[in-house]
């Protein structure tokens, strides 16, 4: 694990480095003779908008803003105030508190600390995630089991079930095919995570790079068609679900595919 500290500390060098290349920028001619440079327009602009009125002020701003998204991530574990002290002792040249030696033990029990509180937090989320998954997968063995004796309701083999709201009568597409489609996609309480219709355009897809549920269902699908898709889990996104995405683990989904057309790999673009 990198050290806040040091991720700090290389930000703050990285800000200071992009301000002492923007202020060494040459000044080119026309902006002499004029008597005032662009980027000096450009800060006169900032002045009257922010209150910053000089360079000075609107580049420790800036590197204060640096300073402060890298430590934001661990803005509990740090007292501003202290924080604050501290760089004043060190830029006005004065004793700081702590001798290098103190500094590095310090900063090396802080580092374990913080990998301390990020595998607690990393296992706590790993137990919301087992726990939401098997509660998914109960919740979706049930549902399936009473969709599927609901009127209109078909099951296939895989378990994939689908429900015919329009049949149309041109051709079906095969596993190799890419085609193009209206779709929303949602998971079993409403929530809705995709649409093609709120995108304002139809969408196109290898049926090969898509879950294997919502391969197989277009499959059945002749061109002009409407279908429901329910797609257990083990046919969607399974047990990992998309991390750090909408769909949960053992998520059973809920699909409306309306196809509109088999596309051919030289039209693919238009």
């Amino acid at each position: 694990m990198t050290s806040p500290i040091r991720f700090a500390t290389a930000s703050l060098l990285a800000a200071s480095l992009a301000f002492g290349f923007a202020a060494c920028k040459p000044i080119d001619k026309d902006a002499k003779k004029e008597g005032k440079a662009d980027t000096a327009a450009g800060n006169d602009d900032i002045a009257k908008s922010t209150g910053l009125k000089t360079e000075k002020e609107q580049a420790s701003y800036m590197v204060g803003m640096s300073v402060g998204k890298s430590l934001e991530p661990i803005k509990d574990e740090v007292d501003v105030d202290t924080l604050v002290k501290a760089m004043k002792t060190v830029i006005s040249g004065g004793e700081p508190l702590l001798n290098d030696e103190q500094a590095q033990q310090v900063a090396q029990a802080f580092d374990k600390r913080l990998q301390a509180k990020q595998q607690e937090e990393q296992a706590k989320q790993m137990a919301e995630r087992a726990a939401q998954a098997e509660k998914n997968a109960s919740e979706g063995k049930a549902f399936l089991a009473a969709n599927a004796g609901k009127e209109g309701v078909k099951t296939t083999e895989s378990g994939l079930q689908y429900q015919v709201l329009t049949e149309g009568k041109g051709p079906k597409p095969t596993a190799e095919d890419m085609v193009k489609v209206h779709y929303k996609g949602e998971l079993l309480d409403g929530t809705q995570f995709d649409s093609s219709h709120e995108r304002g355009e139809p969408a196109v897809f290898a049926l090969q790079q898509v879950a294997p549920g919502w391969a197989e269902g277009v499959q059945l699908m002749p061109v002009g068609s409407k279908y429901k898709l329910w797609i257990p889990s083990e046919l969607g996104y399974g047990e990992t679900g998309t991390p750090g995405g909408p769909i949960p683990p053992n998520a059973t989904l809920v699909f409306e595919v309306e196809l509109l057309d088999i596309v051919k790999p030289d039209a693919k673009q238009e």
